[in-house]
């Protein structure tokens, strides 16, 4: 983790956040995200990771505190030269549009020119290894290849923030590895400031920097692991004494957020999220 004089990419103050059917989803959280982090949200469902993600991105409105993307508002990024990307659960794309029409997507919203948006969707489905596939439809492709089109739609915009929520859970082990092994070189070679969230320790461990484990009821952040091991990072590590350390001790920490230790609760870290995450 960069030290206290870098710059801050994410600042959330005293975020809080309740939906109109009375879920208390946040009580006040303070997050700060260094420029250039891997940030790992964890957590058991219904604790609020969604929801901070959604409020980072300027999805949801908050009900109070403050939360600054580089020293301004969500609304007020585009003010700082920066943009920011999300990656939803699911890959959302057009059914009827080849894989280079729904990676163009979001430059046609934002107008921009033609020859660029051509020169762009191409440098990004290089960047996610889609090149020979530009013209196949949604279908005709794995859960994984599908997932690589809404991570090049994402890097077309040039974000230097990428928010992540669960991309990778319906995915099976092996897919998932190969596409966590990826999003690290992306992250590595385009100075990427990535906020993850997911329900899975080792993919946790093998991404991140720092791991900030949340709770619900309402939600709010109960401990920091920071994971200090040098990239890039390969299967090897995943067999370590240094990685099976990193995992038990955010078992504990994921066991204590989901009050097991009070209650006897049992930790699924596999459950899908509730809506009020």
């Amino acid at each position: 983790m960069a030290g206290a004089s870098a710059t801050q990419a994410v600042v959330a103050d005293g975020v809080d956040k309740t939906y109109p059917d009375g879920t208390h989803a946040l009580q006040p959280v303070h997050l700060e995200v260094t420029e250039g982090e891997f940030v790992t949200l964890l957590g058991p469902s219904g604790c609020g990771k969604s929801t901070l993600l959604k409020l980072v991105a300027g999805l949801l409105d908050m009900d109070g505190g403050t939360l600054n993307l580089w020293g301004r508002p969500p609304a007020e990024l585009k003010q700082s030269g920066r943009r920011l990307a999300f990656v939803f659960q699911s890959p959302t794309l057009m059914p009827w549009a080849d894989v280079r029409g729904n990676v163009r997507l979001p430059l046609e919203l934002a107008g921009v020119p033609s020859a660029e948006g051509d020169k762009r969707v191409e440098e990004a489905l290089a960047l996610v290894g889609l090149t020979r596939f530009a013209t196949s439809l949604p279908n005709m492709l794995s859960g994984g290849m599908q997932m690589r089109v809404s991570i090049a739609r994402a890097l077309v915009v040039h974000p230097q923030l990428l928010l992540m929520d669960e991309p990778f859970g319906a995915l099976d082990e092996f897919t998932r590895h190969k596409l966590d092994a990826e999003l690290l070189d992306l992250w590595r070679s385009q100075g990427l400031t990535v906020v993850f969230v997911t329900h899975s320790i080792s993919e946790a461990v093998f991404l991140s920097q720092r791991v900030v484990m949340m709770a619900a009821r309402p939600g709010r952040i109960t401990d920091e692991v920071v994971i200090d091991e040098p990239y890039p990072r390969t299967r090897e590590f995943m067999v370590t004494a240094r990685f099976a350390g990193y995992a038990k001790r955010l078992q504990d920490s994921l066991h204590r957020a989901s009050g097991g230790l009070e209650e006897g609760a049992a930790v699924d870290a596999g459950e899908d999220e509730e809506a009020a995450s």
